[in-house]
């Protein structure tokens, strides 16, 4: 058996990771494999910006883990090396309101950050146009999971001021890449009518790898990662099943790092079926810890209300709320929305005899595994 001893073991000071980088879930891979028609499509749209003019407004969509937010730094690192166009990818999770999305941007043009108060919308974006058509750059903006900007009900204004800057300001020149996860939202659809009518974009679709695709992928993201004969075809098709099973290809990265995180902590120069047993517990719910990690304090305090009132009466489940942050019903029922439409929990309208129509509240995920991830 492997890790027995001998040959099979790790001396103290080395390790099973030739470049443990590879295995982070935000790094670029030098190939990116399985994607060409999707790059070609984004760099038809994105062209235009090279010779000076506004680049094609662009739509990417797809599920988690599908390579969007990969291809969009893999092409912005290509656009940086020119000197006429600026890029900024915001991560909407994060900057998830207008203010926010253009506090971002003069940071990625400026860079350094905006004054913190004093400032006001109208300066802000001004001073990001004015500084535009001074150095006669073309801006190229990634809102990289812009459904956070829906749930926010910010989307429309933060695009429409990005799409009508050139009206603003004549000069300026700003093409827009939204990029959105959620299949269940409609991102022409769910935006108001003044924004309908001046954003045309195109449209790129990035489906679930298929399996000869994940193992393909995640055999190179091995042989950049690991050692020699680290990896054998029996564990790496293992992970590539259990990844397929996820339809997330961050799935079988974090779990390719964890597996090997394992053999070392037996002391193994190879991974074995156990180390990626044990760790898909942990990789599985690497879009679970995503989607907490964005949240804020009060809506963290509703699921850990929801992850310990499990199946109780969404009015308990508000009271225990209330008593812990002292929010009204209103600032509840938004989070509620959101948090269903994250997919962290399912919320249903239901008969209840004697209340007529109430929303029933469950929890998409086992209750321990997301206090787990709330800690």
């Amino acid at each position: 058996m492997v890790g027995d001893g001998g040959d099979d073991m790790l001396s103290w000071d080395e390790s099973v990771f030739r470049e443990e980088a590879v295995f982070e879930i935000d790094h670029v891979p030098e190939t990116f494999r399985h994607r060409e028609s999707q790059l070609e499509s984004l760099k038809y749209a994105l062209r235009p910006a090279v010779r000076g003019s506004r680049p094609l407004n662009t739509v990417v969509r797809g599920p988690p883990g599908t390579g969007k937010t990969t291809a969009i730094q893999k092409l912005f690192g290509e656009l940086a090396a020119r000197t006429e166009v600026r890029t900024v990818r915001v991560n909407c999770q994060v900057d998830s309101t207008r203010y926010a999305v253009f506090s971002r941007l003069f940071e990625g043009i400026f860079e350094y950050e905006p004054p913190s108060s004093g400032i006001s919308f109208k300066k802000l974006f001004s001073q990001i146009t004015d500084r535009l058509v001074e150095e006669d750059e073309v801006l190229v903006v990634a809102l990289d999971d812009v459904n956070y900007l829906f749930y926010e009900n910010e989307a429309s204004d933060a695009l429409y001021s990005l799409l009508r800057a050139h009206e603003a300001h004549a000069g300026a020149k700003i093409g827009v890449v939204v990029v959105s996860s959620d299949l269940g939202l409609d991102v022409i659809d769910d935006l108001d009518g003044r924004v309908q009518s001046v954003f045309r974009p195109e449209e790129v679709y990035f489906p679930v790898y298929d399996t000869p695709e994940i193992v393909d992928i995640l055999r190179e993201r091995a042989r950049r990662g690991f050692h020699d004969d680290v990896v054998g075809e029996e564990a790496l098709e293992r992970v590539a099943a259990l990844t397929a099973e996820s339809g997330d290809l961050r799935v079988g990265i974090d779990l390719l790092r964890r597996a090997g995180l394992n053999a070392e902590m037996r002391a193994s120069k190879a991974i074995a079926l156990e180390d990626v047993e044990a760790a898909y517990d942990k990789s599985k719910h690497v879009h679970l810890s995503r989607s907490l990690r964005g949240l804020s304090d009060s809506e963290r305090a509703l699921v850990r209300v929801l992850a310990e009132h499990d199946g109780e009466r969404a009015g308990t489940v508000y009271d225990a709320f209330h008593a812990e942050t002292d929010l009204g019903y209103t600032r509840y029922s938004e989070i509620v929305n959101k948090l269903d439409q994250l997919g962290v929990i399912d919320a249903e309208y239901a008969d209840v005899e004697g209340r007529g129509r109430s929303r029933a509240l469950s929890l998409a995920y086992d209750a321990d595994a997301i206090l787990d991830r709330l800690e």
